[in-house]
């Protein structure tokens, strides 16, 4: 049998877990450590394992404002990808976003990652933004989903 576990990055081991996932998903902009805690104060970072290894990662940005728009991200580790884990992550996050109130939900894609970009085109997102993060090649491209 399986143990898959989420949980909120909330101590060091786990802060170092989000950051190596999001690093690696995420190349082009690395966090340090610092950066990963600041993030972890004004938003919801939580971490999935299987079996005790780190699958991946997610962060949920609650809304800002009276829009009701939470960003949801879900980044699964490519060896980890295809298997459905990043629905289970992406549900889990989804559920947290919906209980602050989120009716509409955006996330944001490396565009590089064919594979994210799929699963969020199948889950309903549309693109709404394409930019590069100054000093980036790579654009990022931000999708909306309304619920």
């Amino acid at each position: 049998m399986t143990d898959l576990r989420i949980e909120q990055a909330d101590s060091e081991a786990a802060l170092r877990d989000w950051q190596f996932a999001h690093n690696t998903v995420i190349p082009t902009a690395p966090l340090s450590l610092d950066d990963v805690r600041e993030r972890a104060g004004r938003n919801r970072l939580d971490v999935m394992y299987r079996d005790g290894e780190l699958v991946g990662c997610a962060t949920v940005r609650p809304p800002a404002d009276a829009s009701a728009a939470a960003t949801v991200i879900a980044r699964i580790l490519p060896v980890h990808r295809g298997q459905g884990l990043g629905n289970e992550l992406y549900a889990h996050a989804l559920a947290h976003a919906r209980a602050l109130g989120a009716t509409v939900i955006e996330t944001c894609v490396l565009a590089s990652n064919e594979d994210g970009l799929r699963f969020a085109a199948a889950r309903g997102f549309t693109e709404v933004e394409r930019y590069v993060l100054p000093g980036d090649t790579v654009p990022f491209v931000d999708l909306r989903l309304v619920l």
